[in-house]
């Protein structure tokens, strides 16, 4: 079983695992017939199952409620990592203003409802009253993060700009701070937390009735703008009444890609607002659930750069302890080779150098050319979509690194900055590397493409390295393997 960690020294493994290795043609043979039905299938990631491709992660509508829980906890990462003090520490701030967002949520007649509003809050101020993008306060202010020109026009909010910033500026000189707190709010609304909630709730059932009165469409168009939501659904081509899951789910480079092309131009995470809103709703239901568990839930959010340990808890995935735990985990197919000729198929080309320390254990370069198989179903995947994407049959991502041990991993770190010396998920082999160098701007752009949405589906956590993008699957990816390898 992988992760049994053995006794023997693994300078007493070599013998073993060459033996392995020889057996081992059977299973990398079945490891490349694989690949080969994959490809032959027609698999064409990104396409919905337009013009007879196969995409198994294609929108459905029957799977909205699932692809929003998805997206919502595939993007929550930021939301620990970037939170003034902690999600935690955010999370106890939020939750301060309940009273008053439930008093101003509910006698609205339902434009939105308490738990929505108070995720605004938690994700455009992070539950502090004074917050501002600059000292500009033209930009956005106060407890939902209104702009000046919005709250004046649009929300008819006294917002009056450069008496604020004079109050601005003397409550950062420490003199006489209550008195020109108090003065804040009278001249500039959006620092009166009532207000700005008020405001907010105004500016939502105003995109409601823009927006085919749907909630989802109002939340999503507080970032980004009705005017710009309304583009991007005069793009998609299907009426105003269309869920945001369909419309970010369903809109790719090559279906509905003018949709697409307009969500991808907006920047500023605009596209994910919504999700983002959705994982703040988490967090502060953790919060009121169990404390407890939204603290381990951002230990595991803060440990790495990515959301890594969120897929793969520190001992609750088996770890691969030495060689023989990695053979005896290819034997039993529980990790599958990496073909270098079937990968070639998909558009992935080995880097030739990867293994390159077994030889300092006394194993084999290919022992640690390996991957989990839904890990493996993956890497297929976006190899082929950046390949079609990028439109250059020519073109190879590089894998850099797959499945290590304990052994190499701990020999990687006397070398590499980047590796770390605690829980390393490449020794899962949930966890790969492609290197950043790439043969067109095409195919970086297509290979980001596939990264957001892999990540919005939960199914992937990423993190930006100075030469590779490091990769970590999630075990719900298995629902890849459908395609890769049919029954």
């Amino acid at each position: 079983m992988p992760g049994v960690s053995s006794r023997r020294s693994p300078r007493s493994a070599r013998p073993y695992v060459a033996v392995a290795l020889a057996l081992l043609a059977v299973v990398v043979v079945a490891g490349a017939a694989i690949l080969r039905d994959g490809s032959g299938g027609g698999l064409r990631p990104g396409s919905g199952g337009a013009d007879g491709g196969t995409d198994p992660l294609a929108y459905r509508d029957g799977d909205r409620a699932a692809l929003e829980r998805a997206a919502a906890d595939g993007l929550a990462h930021v939301l620990y990592a970037k939170s003034p003090g902690g999600a935690v520490a955010t999370a106890q701030r939020v939750a301060r203003w309940r009273p008053l967002i439930e008093e101003i949520a509910g006698g609205d007649g339902g434009t939105v409802d308490p738990d929505t509003l108070e995720a605004i809050v938690f994700l455009e101020s992070a539950g502090r009253e004074d917050a501002r993008v600059s000292d500009d306060l033209e930009g956005a202010a106060g407890l939902t993060q209104i702009l000046a020109e919005t709250g004046t026009n649009l929300l008819g909010m006294r917002v009056d700009v450069r008496a604020s910033e004079r109050l601005t500026r003397g409550i950062a000189r420490g003199s006489k701070v209550a008195a020109r707190v108090a003065l804040r709010r009278r001249v500039d609304e959006r620092f009166d937390p009532a207000k700005a909630l008020a405001g907010t709730v105004r500016y939502l059932g105003f995109a409601r009735k823009q927006l085919g009165d749907r909630l989802d469409l109002a939340v999503a168009g507080y970032h980004m703008g009705v005017g710009n939501l309304q583009e991007v659904l005069r793009r998609f081509g299907e009426g105003d009444d269309v869920p945001y899951a369909r419309l970010y789910f369903d809109s790719t480079p090559v279906r509905h890609p003018d949709a697409y092309e307009k969500l991808a131009s907006l920047g500023d995470d605009s596209a994910t607002y919504l999700w983002r809103v959705r994982a703040a709703q988490e967090i502060m239901r953790t919060w009121r659930a169990d404390p407890a568990a939204l603290r381990t839930l951002a230990a595991r959010q803060t440990a790495k750069n990515s959301a890594e340990e969120v897929l793969h808890p520190k001992g609750s995935t088996p770890i691969y302890e030495d060689p023989f735990a990695l053979g005896r985990a290819r034997a039993a197919g529980t990790l599958r080779a990496l073909d270098a000729d079937e990968l070639d198929g998909y558009g992935i080309r080995l880097d030739p150098q990867m293994g390159e320390l077994a030889p300092r254990l006394q194993q084999s370069r290919r022992l640690y050319r390996a991957l989990r198989p839904e890990a493996l179903a993956v890497l297929a995947y976006i190899g082929t979509g950046v390949r079609q994407l990028a439109g250059d049959d020519d073109a190879r991502l590089t894998i850099t690194s797959s499945v290590r041990d304990t052994p190499y991993q701990r020999l990687l770190t006397r070398r590499n900055i980047e590796a770390t010396r605690s829980y390393s998920l490449h020794t899962t082999g949930f966890a790969f590397d492609i290197s950043r160098t790439y043969s067109s701007r095409a195919q970086a752009r297509a290979f980001q493409f596939f990264l957001d949405r892999l990540t919005a589906l939960n199914l992937i956590a990423w993190v930006r390295e100075p030469g590779a993008i490091h990769v970590t699957v999630s075990g719900d990816a298995r629902r890849l393997l459908g395609v890769l390898d049919p029954p």
